[in-house]
Formats: structure tokens, sequence, C-alpha cells
């Protein structure tokens, strides 16, 4: 021991008291460190002065106690050595500064052994002795604390209905396990999900009660928490079933193996849900929807894997629920494009992103273009150049159908004038203009028609609006209203794709139709070329729907003419004109211009 620690052993003694004036000083700054050296051995904190090189000087009973050996025993130990002060280089690196002088004070959590075997948490604090070189060691014991902390995290942590970890823990898990995955080397570097909601449970807790639905609810869990362990994921990586809420849970699946192995696990987890539930006699049948994503962790977010999970459970749903759906980078891609589509379509009738493309509708009996079919092409910026099946349903949706139709409607009725203008004649083409049912519904389409037929002095007769069978047939009320409306002003209306909808008859009289377009489907069965026997059928319903449509004084244009068999096949049963790529491909207006004017001329201007 040091000549300075053993004067804190020392007390006062009788010769001291006689001193002169400066020894009794000294004697009562001697029985001041007598008293502290006694409060020093009696405090119940454990404690111990540690000198510059790191040794025990002196050790209270306390610490004595704790590290269960005799105080003189601890007198020259490593401090470092008896309370795991070593074991973490950024604790090390601040005790050897404590220890020179350099840092005030410092705290840290140690773990220990207690000599009766068991262990405990303690809180480790170093800091300097004023007057000396010296460092003050206390060790407070804080296993209560840390005991309530982790229940009070186990609570926080775990969901109390079930006992799963819950929607908190299981995102620092998913964090820590992409983190690690990130630099750690020998694993399989990926991670998989399995992402999961129960069918109709909603009904559940609404015809049952809550109660059952809770205890339904803990069922589940277990149920999963059975497959997760039969699949033996603890021999290739670590898993976790949560329930992130309501109905919803989650088996996350680190390190996993291939797409293959989470789909095992889907199938298995889908089969445990669908076995009948048997709640406090109570018996129950329900089913799930599962989403599978299986991926490389290496440059995956939590909130992607997430993103992509969700949206394959919504697949699943959308199918048909009671299934598991894999993610599926090139579907998701799609939902995407149709999310980027539908943000931007309002502006971009602003920005004039759309164009008209027109594809003839030939005389099937002279070969004359008789009119034209407007085909919107919208040249979107990031997509490039899109055709109406990959905008139109999504414009039809969000209402964006008005206004898009509307200037559809304005820019193909100035072109026909142009053109009628342009090339005189008795007999100039119309113009054909697709309408969705929204725009009658949600706009005032005859009104619409009649200030651009106004303001573009396109004759009524040179317009024709097509819709589709499925809208038309049926049609009552404002529908029927607007569509009579516009066939009394002289525009013509005709059905599209007719033959795939309803087909009612009987009710296609009471229509103010004049023309028939029919689909596509029954002209293809027309080919001879490829060396095919036809099917008659085709040949017999396709007459009787032109002599039906004749009949009642309707037109019949055939969709979708590929060949000149076809052509000639249509022209024998009576079709009036034919529309398809063996006359042209939609084109621009220019080009349209061509063919009018190669066209016989059967009028001058007047």
């Amino acid at each position: 021991m040091t000549q300075r620690h053993s004067e804190l052993t020392k007390t006062a003694t009788p010769d001291h008291a006689e001193a002169a004036p400066h020894d009794h000083a000294a004697g009562t700054q001697t029985g001041h460190q007598a008293d502290f050296r006694a409060a020093f051995d009696a405090a119940h904190l454990p404690m111990a002065v540690i000198d510059r090189g790191g040794h025990v000087a002196c050790a209270n009973q306390a610490l004595a106690a704790l590290l269960g050996a005799e105080p003189a025993a601890l007198a020259g130990r490593s401090a470092a050595d008896l309370v795991d002060l070593a074991s973490e280089a950024r604790t090390w690196q601040a005790y050897q500064e404590v220890l020179r002088g350099r840092q005030a004070r410092l705290r840290c959590t140690r773990r220990l052994k207690h000599p009766d075997g068991h262990s405990l948490w303690t809180e480790i604090t170093l800091g300097p002795v004023p007057g000396t070189g010296d460092v003050l060691l206390s060790v407070a014991d804080i296993s209560d604390r840390r005991d309530l902390q982790a229940r009070l995290r186990h609570l926080q942590m775990h969901d109390p209905v079930t006992r799963l970890p819950n929607r908190a823990l299981f995102f620092e898990r998913l964090s820590a396990a992409l983190e690690a995955a990130s630099y750690e080397q020998g694993g399989t570097g990926r991670i998989g999900l399995c992402y999961l909601d129960l069918d109709g449970f909603k009904a559940v807790n609404d015809t049952l009660g809550h109660r059952v639905g809770d205890r339904l609810l803990a069922a589940v869990a277990k149920r999963l928490a059975r497959c997760a362990d039969q699949s033996g994921y603890g021999r290739t990586g670590g898993h976790l079933v949560a329930r992130l809420g309501g109905d919803e849970f989650a088996l996350l699946v680190e390190e996993s193996t291939s797409t293959e192995q989470l789909a095992d696990l889907a199938r298995s987890v889908l089969a445990a849900v669908q076995e009948p539930f048997d709640l406090a006699g109570q018996r129950l049948s329900v089913s799930a929807s599962i989403g599978v994503v299986e991926r490389a962790a290496s440059g995956t977010s939590a909130t992607g894997l997430m993103q992509a999970a969700d949206t394959t459970l919504y697949w699943a749903k959308a199918d048909g629920k009671a299934r598991w759906t894999l993610f599926d980078p090139e579907r998701n891609a799609h939902r995407m494009t149709r999310q980027a589509l539908s943000s931007t379509l309002r502006p971009a009738v602003e920005r004039d992103e759309f164009t008209l493309e027109y594809q003839p509708l030939v005389d099937l009996e002279s070969g004359v273009v008789r009119g034209v079919e407007a085909l919107v092409r919208w040249n979107h910026p990031q997509f490039g150049t899109l055709t109406p099946n990959r905008f139109i349903g999504i414009a039809e949706e969000d209402g964006s159908i008005v206004q898009l139709g509307r200037w559809v409607l304005r820019t193909a009725c100035r072109q026909a004038r142009r053109w009628q203008i342009e090339q005189p004649s008795d007999s100039p083409v119309f113009v054909s203009v697709n309408v969705a049912v929204r725009q009658v519904w949600d706009s005032d389409l005859v009104g619409d028609v009649a200030e651009i037929l106004a303001e573009t002095g396109l004759a009524p007769q040179l317009l024709q609006l097509e819709l589709t069978e499925s809208a038309v047939m049926g049609s009552a009320g404002r529908p029927l209203q607007a569509l009579q409306a516009l066939s009394d002003m002289g525009v013509r209306i005709a059905i599209d794709d007719f033959g795939t909808g309803y087909s009612n008859l009987a009710y296609l009289s009471r229509l103010p139709v004049s023309v028939l377009k029919l689909d596509g489907s029954f002209v293809r069965g027309f080919r001879y070329e490829e060396g095919a026997h036809p099917n008659p059928a085709d040949e017999t319903i396709v007459e009787a729907l032109v002599q039906l449509a004749h009949r009642l004084g309707l037109t019949v244009t055939a969709e979708c003419v590929e060949t000149a068999g076809q052509a000639a096949r249509l022209r024998r049963v009576g079709c009036d004109t034919g529309q398809g790529w063996l006359y042209s491909r939609a084109v621009a207006p220019e080009l349209i211009a061509e063919m009018i004017a190669a066209r016989p001329r059967t009028g001058a201007p007047g």
C-alpha cells in the first residue's frame, strides 16, 4: 500500500493533540482521512481506489463481498480484470483515458459473476479522486432495474392477444437482419417474408364478438409458430412470427435459401390455417391470403420489402383469396406504371401530350375509303407512345375520360372538316370517335357534341360515335335519352365490338343505332390462307347478323380484316365496310389525306 493510502488508515494520537498549531492542522487532516476511510469501509456501495497503473490500491468490504474475496486480497489486482473493462474496445479506450487524467468520468454496464454462481448486472462508474492521481471505482447492482426494463420491453414489444412479437419488434428485427446481411460473410445473403391476412375476419368479429375474434387470433398465432418451427428454419437461419396488427401476421425468414423455401412455408401455413378451429365449443373455418417475397438482402430496405409484400398480398386477395402469391417484378412494374400514368393523365391533356391517328373504314364492294376511326395515342415523356388500352381504363376510373374525350372529339371533328375542305367531294369521309359510358353520365355529351360541331363546321352526318355493346344494351334513363338526342341531331351511333356482350337482339330495334361493328373474333375465323378449315358456323353467324342488321336499317362494319380472303367472304355475306390491317394500320392524318385524294372524284366544290 502506498504512503498516501497508509495515511488514510491512521488515527489521531495524544502526541498529535499537543503539537504546534501547524501540527494541529495536520492532525485534523489525518482525522478527516480516518473518517473518510471509515466511511469508505462501511459503505454499502462496492468501491475501490485505483492507481494510475490500473491496479487496486484499496477496496472496501462491499466490493470484496461482491467479488467473493477479502479486501486485502484485492490490493494490487487489475481493476479491468475484476470488473471486465477490457472486453469492449471503446470501454477499454475510455478507461485508459480516465487513468491518464484526460477524461473526467466513465460509466458503463457490465454483467458480473457473483460468488454464489448467479450473474448480476452492474453499473460501473470511474472518476478522479480530487487532489490525487487516483481513480475511484464504484459498482452499483442494477439487476432489478434491468429485469424491470426487460419486462417492460417485453410488454412493449409483444402483442397481448397472441403473445407474438408486435409490429415494433418485427421492424426492429427486420432492420437488424438487413443490416447484418450487408457485412456478414458465410450466410445466404437473402431474406424472405410471408405476409398473411385472414379472409373475412371482420365477419367473425361482427357476428360472434371480439372475444371470439381474439381467441381465433391467438389460435392462428399458435399454428403459425408451429409451422415455422416444423419447417426447421433454425438450421439455416433465424425466423420470426409476428402480429402486425388486426388480422395481419408476418413470418420473417432470415438467411432464406430460395424462393421455393418460402413457397413451402406459405403452403404449410395456408393448409394449417384452413383446418377448422374449435374455440370453446365454437367451430370456425377461415382461410388466409399470403403475399410471399424472397430476395437478396443487399440493396433491400425494410420499407421496400414491406411494400413488395403488401402489394403481393393485395394480388392474392384480388385473385380470389385463400391462396398465396409470389412477388412478380414485372407485374409490380406494370402496377407502378399504372400509378404513374394515373397521376399524370389529367395534366397530360393540358400539356398536349396526346395525338390522334386514324384507321380507314373501307367499302368492301368498291374498296373506297368511306370513313376513319380516330384512335388516341399518348406521347408520354417517360414511357413513349402509349396505345388506348394502356390508359383509357385509368381515365374511366378517375374521371379524366371526360376531359380527354372532349379533346378527342374536338380534334377529330376539326380534322374531318379540314379533309373535307382540302378534298371537296359529294361523299366526304366521316370520322368515328369512341365514347365511354362515363362521358354520358358525367358530362353533357349532347351539349359538347353540338358545341363542337358548330365550332368546327362539321355536318352531324359526318360524325359517328362508337359505344361498346355492354354500354349500350340495357341503357335506360339519361344514357338512352342522350343517344336519342344525338341521333335526332343527325349523328350516327355505332355499337362497337358487337357480339361479345349481351347480344340482346330484341332490344336492338329500340335503340337509336345506325351501325353495328362486328367484333374481330368473328372475322378471325374467316381465314383460308393458312390452309386451315374455318368453322362454317362463323360464316353462318356473321351472315345472320348482317341480314338482321340490314332488315333493321343498320349498316355493318367488320373489324380486324387482315387478309383478302377474309374481305372476300365478308363481301359475299353482305357486310358493308371493313376495317383492319389489310387496308391500313392507324396512321397520321397526312396519310389519310393521301388516301382520300386517291379516291375517284365524285364531286366538285359547292
